[in-house]
């Protein structure tokens, strides 16, 4: 995408949450140099940059959307109402299976530009509706087109066998595919692909075992989603994790399917795992892990996972997944004690430090973004904050996390250039995109009789 950007750009006078040890700063001037932070301080003198006034915003790391099938934007809403073997019936056996490229294509880009639009930097696009690879290239174009910092999980499709074919569930993970879109996409310096593979939970072992051994010899992410029904391989984690093939690169999608003592030990191998709060208590996974993980010492990233069910808002996931944790814990204090507890358990800060540094955390790439730091890429968001919902601000990380909503997220830069000013997304015809987004959606709906 063109940029109109200058070299080096001033934000000043905002109120500076970094979420790094340089804490925050009631109010603060942070220096852009080309896609990194150079300098973050109480004043900044320099002559040669572009000024941004940032008074009454209050400045954020951007946020990461650790889980979402980003192919679903144009069935927004098709789903709110279904429970998870619903999902499984209608979406992935009906729905999915009449997806051409170019409906993958407008979805992720919509859905990319709408993360982006809600103060969204990096998007984790797990992809699992990609029968063949123009779908993948339909996808990764579309990301590469929206100027989000994407990292692509490429997935496989789950559609129903027909008299004759090999289940999903026993099929390896295709890995020339997934060599052939590293290749293709090696140096993009927004784009990193990944593995999304089906797990112990939905595969055989044997499938599992080639599909974890692919991705640790190509250097990749595996991720899963774990629970949603019984296991297809019970036995299935002991045996990956006897082979040796477990390890950080893997990350867990809900896991409530997990007993305490396999968690621990994922936790101490350093395993990272992913919730998406809102679509797990509507759709009947269960509680999502957020207290099993921080008894542990460990802390949860957050997804949206499907717009077919909710909103794409990181800010709602971060406050979702905060009050549903409060609750479970003010719930267990009072059949203990018989009172109400007399402090929180979790504070907004770790609320935040979920959608930030947690999702940068979950890609391996906290050196790089998920804070506010000099040397850190220039993901970043403006928060305006003198508006009606949000003053007086006493506190300004609880402001963002229970206060905000998508209409204060003012700006938004992605490796030191501007993809949203003033509330606008820059250098997308709207209209146009949401016009063929409609086209999409009643295309799949009508064909599938919904």
């Amino acid at each position: 995408m063109a940029s109109t950007q200058q070299q080096r750009t001033l934000v000043r006078g905002g109120t500076v949450i970094t979420m790094d040890a340089q804490g925050d700063l009631p109010r603060a001037d942070v220096l852009v140099s080309g896609d990194r932070i150079v300098e973050i301080a109480p004043r900044i003198a320099v002559d040669d940059a572009l000024v941004v006034d940032a008074t009454g915003c209050i400045v954020i790391p951007g946020l990461v959307n650790a889980h979402m099938h980003t192919w679903q934007t144009a069935l927004r809403g098709v789903a709110a109402n279904w429970t998870l073997l619903q999902y499984f019936k209608n979406m992935h056996a009906g729905l999915a299976t009449v997806f051409t490229p170019g409906d993958l294509h407008i979805a992720t880009l919509v859905g990319a530009l709408n993360q982006i639009n809600c103060g969204t930097t990096t998007l984790v696009d797990w992809c699992h509706n990609n029968p063949t690879p123009a779908h993948n290239d339909a996808a990764v174009a579309a990301l590469l087109q929206s100027g989000i910092r994407a990292a692509f999980f490429h997935g496989t499709p789950k559609p129903d066998p027909k008299p004759g074919e090999t289940p999903f569930w026993e099929q390896p993970h295709p890995r020339a595919e997934v060599e052939r879109l590293l290749k293709a996409h090696a140096g993009e310096p927004l784009l990193s692909i990944h593995a999304a593979v089906l797990g112990p939970h939905y595969s055989t072992l044997e499938v599992a075992l080639h599909d974890f051994r692919m991705a640790k010899e190509l250097g990749l992410i595996a991720s899963m989603h774990q629970g949603g029904g019984p296991a297809r391989t019970p036995d299935g984690w002991e045996r990956l994790e006897e082979a040796g093939l477990l390890g950080e690169h893997i990350n867990i999608v809900h896991g409530h399917a997990l007993s305490d003592a396999q968690l621990a030990r994922f936790c101490g191998l350093g395993m990272s795992f992913s919730a998406a709060a809102e679509s797990e208590m509507s759709q009947g996974h269960g509680h999502p892990l957020t207290g099993r993980l921080r008894a542990l010492g460990r802390a949860p990233s957050l997804g949206v996972d499907l717009e077919s069910v909710m909103s794409g808002d990181m800010l709602s996931q971060a406050r979702i997944a905060l009050g549903i944790q409060r609750s479970l814990d003010n719930v267990a204090y009072r059949e203990a004690h018989g009172s109400i507890p007399p402090t929180s358990t979790i504070t907004t800060r770790e609320a935040l430090a979920w959608v930030t540094i947690e999702g940068a955390r979950m890609l391996q790439q906290q050196d790089r973004i998920g804070s506010l730091a000099p040397g850190k890429q220039a993901d970043l968001v403006l928060v305006r904050a003198d508006t009606l919902n949000m003053q007086p601000v006493h506190d300004p990380v609880s402001a963002v996390v229970m206060q905000a909503s998508l209409a204060n997220i003012e700006s938004v830069m992605i490796a030191g250039q501007w993809r949203k000013r003033g509330g606008r997304v820059l250098d997308a015809d709207i209209g146009s995109l949401l016009e063929s987004l409609q086209q999409s959606g009643r295309k799949i709906t009508q064909a599938m009789g919904i």
